[in-house]
């Protein structure tokens, strides 16, 4: 598959990401050297590996440090390279806080990191063991979060780079559900997930609260593909990891992984 062909596979909105990684792999390839990208979603590691079938003398891995992490950092490397753990050049964070008096939300960490101006990609994965919260962010980082983040919403924290042996083991609030649905329109797949009418999932779209693949979307034709990330602001998120066929009806049986809220 040509990179062209690749460009028809994929979303028009998604070229810049395909550019970008197609640019990174021909550094690696050129080089001669491993080449490191920020930290990518589900999304983005299915289209690097989906370019990665272009380079033959390639080589992708991806971690996130945390289990079944969300956020991965890609490694492109020559064939005859060993990868190793450091090559990530990631940080494990503690947020300290005190936390007999105070909580803290997923979204209120990402705000506080995001409102001083560091770039999405810099941070991994935000998760918590119910009392605590780590993250994990790009080593280069690390010095300027800890000078700029003294507060997360009204709480006061510090932000501690700690040993990656410390890491907790979040919690997974994932649940998987099978469904069948009349085509894959964004719109149809929120209400058959939701259990919500076509007005209401219209409503939420016309008013900017759903996002897909971390970008605002107001159309609800939008068709949904694997391994797609879609975000319901008050209801969670979930991801669809899979078409299963159709059934005798004409639906389409798909496997989601669903995060409630």
């Amino acid at each position: 598959m040509d990179k062209q062909t690749i460009y028809q596979h994929f979303r028009s909105e998604e070229s810049p990401i395909i550019d970008e990684l197609s640019s990174l792999m021909t550094q690696a390839a050129t080089e001669y050297r491993p080449i490191l990208t920020d930290f990518l979603n589900p999304r983005e590691v299915y289209i690097a590996q989906t370019l990665l079938n272009t380079e033959p003398d390639l080589r992708m891995k991806t971690s996130g440090l945390f289990h079944k992490a969300e956020r991965r950092r890609a490694l492109f490397y020559p064939r005859y390279y060993e990868p190793n753990d450091a090559d990530f050049e990631f940080s494990l964070i503690l947020v300290k806080y005190p936390t007999k008096f105070a909580t803290l939300k997923h979204s209120q960490v990402l705000g506080a990191l995001t409102n001083i101006g560091i770039r999405r990609s810099l941070i991994g994965d935000i998760v918590t063991d119910s009392e605590r919260w780590q993250f994990v962010t790009a080593t280069n980082m690390v010095n300027f979060l800890k000078l700029q983040v003294e507060s997360i919403g009204k709480v006061k924290v510090h932000l501690e780079e700690v040993d990656k042996a410390e890491i907790i083991a979040p919690i997974d609030g994932w649940q998987n559900y099978q469904l069948t649905v009349s085509s894959l329109r964004l719109d149809t797949l929120i209400a058959g997930v939701y259990n919500l009418s076509r007005k209401h999932v219209k409503d939420l779209l016309g008013s900017g609260k759903v996002v897909l693949n971390w970008m605002n979307i107001e159309k609800p034709d939008v068709e949904v593909a694997e391994h797609d990330i879609v975000s319901v602001r008050g209801y969670g998120r979930f991801r669809l990891n899979e078409l299963q066929g159709v059934s005798k009806k004409g639906k389409i049986r798909v496997k989601t992984d669903v995060l409630k809220k």
